[in-house]
């Protein structure tokens, strides 16, 4: 770089995007960090906007520190408001947002003006080199320069999942993201509803919809028709055998299967795995890669995904009421007339189509990762100018162990890079706290050294 005071923006106020800002202001270094929110305020991305105090976070507040060298740093804040928190606290989401918010605000101070930092709404549609800098273009046609990039990217939309009649898709009776604020208001108290799905986001939109009067039971329906595991107090975890590729696929199933029988606790067995999974992942062959995604995908999410023993009891007493329906089976079609939708669903192992009617049909199938799918402008040029390179499994994109973008020359980028879900690709652990201010952390380092 030169010697003027670098332009470093990041493109995402989310969590990642605030961890990187916060880890930039706190090295000490001259730095203008330019933050790019979409809309709100900074720190809040998809997950910590909710105003529902029934979504809390799917992590103890003894585990949600957004700085990796200060693990207690989100419990001291938030037991500063609330002295109930402790470590084992499952907090609201929108009390995490809130922490975001100061976690900027205390690394600005901290700082002392050495390193500043500019917070800006608008949505990037492109990145152009220009030279050994960039020209970041917003949608309203203004610019910036930089002199590197962090893509901060969070969760996208769902993909409308495949079926007969997808015209549906299209109609005001189907919600493809929940998560956009607003999203769920289309529906109407006493109307009957179909949840896409039975992860961690059916289980949060469930309990939404009970409170806003939807006709029950609510019905949900996946592949498999797994739900996440509660979270529990377990024995100490189990050792992990050694990472990289000295552990086919088949011998780590083994080890899992094995482990789970000693200890009496799959989560145990899954969990135990977590420091050693992003070079495990690395070592499987293109083929366990594939493998692993078609057929233990579902069962490794459930337990590794876990609920908020909150959320968890919720949604068990609703089934135990009969208030919630999940089940295994698929749909197979849509018949959508002016009053709501016919949907025909297929149950897992079966040749018999079941049919059902409900006013509104909502995908809580989980974030998309497909970068060529997403629809995004940004990702839309990035792949275009030959900057990104999409995973082959459709996790995310192609990035170096820095977390440097690799290009469609397979060169990796000097000053374009990642934190976020799509890291998935590379490391498959890439979607919690513990994992991303990490790389929050490696990526603010490799900027300023």
């Amino acid at each position: 770089m030169s010697e003027r005071e670098p332009v470093i923006v990041v493109i995402g106020g989310g969590f990642s995007g605030a961890a990187v800002a916060a880890q930039l202001l706190r090295r000490g270094r001259p730095v203008r960090v330019v933050l790019v929110n979409r809309f709100g305020p900074i720190g809040r991305g998809v997950a910590y906007r909710t105003r529902i105090e029934a979504h809390v976070l799917n992590v103890p507040a003894g585990g949600m520190s957004a700085l990796p060298d200060d693990p207690e740093h989100f419990l001291r804040w938030a037991s500063s408001r609330d002295p109930s928190i402790r470590g084992d606290t499952f907090v609201s989401r929108r009390v995490y947002g809130e922490y975001l918010e100061a976690l900027l605000r205390e690394a600005e101070s901290a700082a002392n003006g050495t390193a500043r930092l500019e917070r800006v709404v608008g949505e990037v549609r492109d990145v152009e080199p220009k030279g050994s800098r960039f020209e970041v273009v917003f949608s309203d046609g203004g610019r910036r320069e930089a002199d590197r990039i962090v893509l901060a990217l969070g969760n996208y939309s769902p993909n409308d999942p495949p079926a007969d009649g997808a015209e549906f898709y299209a109609t005001e009776r189907y919600v493809r993201d929940p998560w956009i604020r607003g999203a769920l208001d289309v529906i109407r108290e006493g109307e009957a509803v179909l949840l896409l799905g039975t992860g961690l986001t059916m289980l949060d939109i469930a309990l939404d919809l009970a409170s806003r009067g939807t006709s029950l039971p609510i019905r949900a329906v996946s592949r498999h028709g797994l739900l996440p595991q509660r979270h529990a107090s377990v024995g100490p975890a189990p050792p992990a055998p050694p990472p990289g590729p000295s552990r086919s696929l088949r011998e780590l199933t083994r080890w899992v299967r094995r482990t789970a029988r000693e200890t009496g606790d799959w989560r145990a067995a899954v969990g135990a795995l977590r420091g050693a999974t992003p070079a495990i992942w690395q070592g499987f062959t293109p083929a366990e890669r594939a493998r692993f995604l078609r057929h233990l995908r579902p069962w490794w999410d459930v337990h590794r995904h876990r609920a908020a023993p909150p959320t968890a009891d919720a949604v068990a007493a609703m089934i135990e009421h009969g208030e919630l329906r999940p089940r295994a089976a698929r749909v197979v079609r849509y018949e959508p007339d002016a009053a709501g939708v016919r949907v025909h669903v297929r149950p897992r192992g079966s040749d018999r189509i079941e049919t059902f009617f409900v006013e509104r049909v909502v995908n809580c199938t989980g974030p998309s990762s497909d970068v060529r799918r997403v629809g995004d402008p940004l990702l839309d040029a990035l792949l275009s100018r030959g900057l990104m390179t999409p995973d082959p499994n459709r996790l995310g994109v192609e990035v170096t162990e820095e977390c440097a973008l690799v290009g469609a020359n397979g060169e990796p980028s000097r000053s374009l890079y990642l934190v976020g879900p799509l890291l998935k690709a590379r490391f498959w652990e890439a979607t919690a706290v513990p994992e991303l201010r990490q790389h929050a952390k490696a990526v603010a380092q490799r900027l300023l050294g």
